[in-house]
């Protein structure tokens, strides 16, 4: 038996993410959407970190993220001027209490298929 010192453990932050992603068989999304837009809180030691835990996350619920744009923490937020309701700060507390990915809106696209 080996006695392996333990790491600290990094302090996690939550960030504050939106996915779009594509159309996938068993996705969720409306019928006729195009694909859709996710606001999503997700907990770890740095953003990369945030954003592959995302990703994983919605590929097994079977969506297809395409691009991840992240707008950092509540404490990034705050200092670019951004109004932040109390739920929303109660969604973010959520993802960091539970190290989890929170999908708090989910934005279907719809496009005109005739176009183009």
């Amino acid at each position: 038996m080996t006695d392996s010192p333990k790491k600290p453990k990094k302090p996690h932050s939550v960030y504050t993410l939106v996915v779009e992603v594509g159309r996938k068989t068993g996705d969720g999304l409306p019928k006729g959407a195009t694909g859709a837009g996710l606001m999503c809180y997700a907990s770890g030691v740095d953003e990369a970190e945030a954003v592959r835990e995302t990703v994983a996350i919605l590929k097994q619920a079977d969506m297809a993220p395409l691009d991840v744009t992240g707008y950092g923490t509540l404490e990034e937020r705050k200092e670019q001027g951004h109004d932040i309701e109390a739920d929303e700060i109660a969604l973010m507390q959520k993802a960091l209490d539970e190290n989890a990915v929170i999908v708090a809106q989910v934005t279907p696209y719809f496009g005109d298929k005739d176009k183009g």
